[in-house]
Formats: structure tokens, C-alpha cells, sequence
């Protein structure tokens, strides 16, 4: 019995889980402009992977990769809180308003 494709879904299944709070809780703090932090978290990630071997090797270009398609949900996050679907950083409009340059 090989339990390694059981042991890749559930990873791959618990990391899409834990990003969907990573990429709330970024935009809310910090905006779509953090998004080079998941590029480079997502290129390191994914160079660990290529340096790994078996089931830890898929499982961090998993990682990697969620970090790559977080970025995309950074912007649509973006956009959703635009339409008042998720709650918007009070504090981070103040800042932007008055880091504004006219």
C-alpha cells in the first residue's frame, strides 16, 4: 500500500486552506503591493523543491505554487473588498490618502 498520493492530497488540500486566510489577512494589512513577498516566498519555495526528493519535493512546489497563484488572489482580493464583500483596513485607506502625492 503507497500512501503517497494520500499524503500529497491532504497537504495540497490543507495548503489551499491555510492560503485563503494568508491572502485575506495580506491585503487587509498590507495591500496588493505585497505582493512581490509571495513571489519571492513562492521562488524559494519552489527551489527547495527542485533541490528535495519525493513527497516533500511535491509538496513544497505546492507551496510554491500557491504562493505564485496568491498573488492573483491579492488583486481579486482587491476587488472583492471593493464590492464590500470582505471588510477594508480603515487605517490603510487613511495612509494611502495622506501618502498621496497631488
Amino acid at each position: 500500500m503507497d500512501w503517497t498520493g494520500i499524503i500529497l492530497g491532504a497537504s495540497a488540500f490543507l495548503i489551499i486552506g491555510l492560503f485563503h486566510p494568508i491572502v485575506i489577512k495580506a491585503e487587509y494589512h498590507w495591500g496588493k503591493g505585497c505582493w512581490w513577498l509571495f513571489a519571492v516566498v513562492g521562488l524559494g519555495f519552489c527551489i527547495a523543491s527542485l533541490l528535495s526528493d519525493g513527497v516533500i519535493s511535491a509538496i513544497l512546489g505546492v507551496i510554491g505554487f500557491s504562493c505564485f497563484w496568491s498573488i492573483l488572489e491579492l488583486f481579486q482580493q482587491e476587488k472583492r473588498v471593493a464590492k464590500g464583500w470582505f471588510p477594508s483596513n480603515p487605517q490603510k485607506r487613511a495612509k494611502a490618502l495622506t501618502d498621496h502625492k497631488f
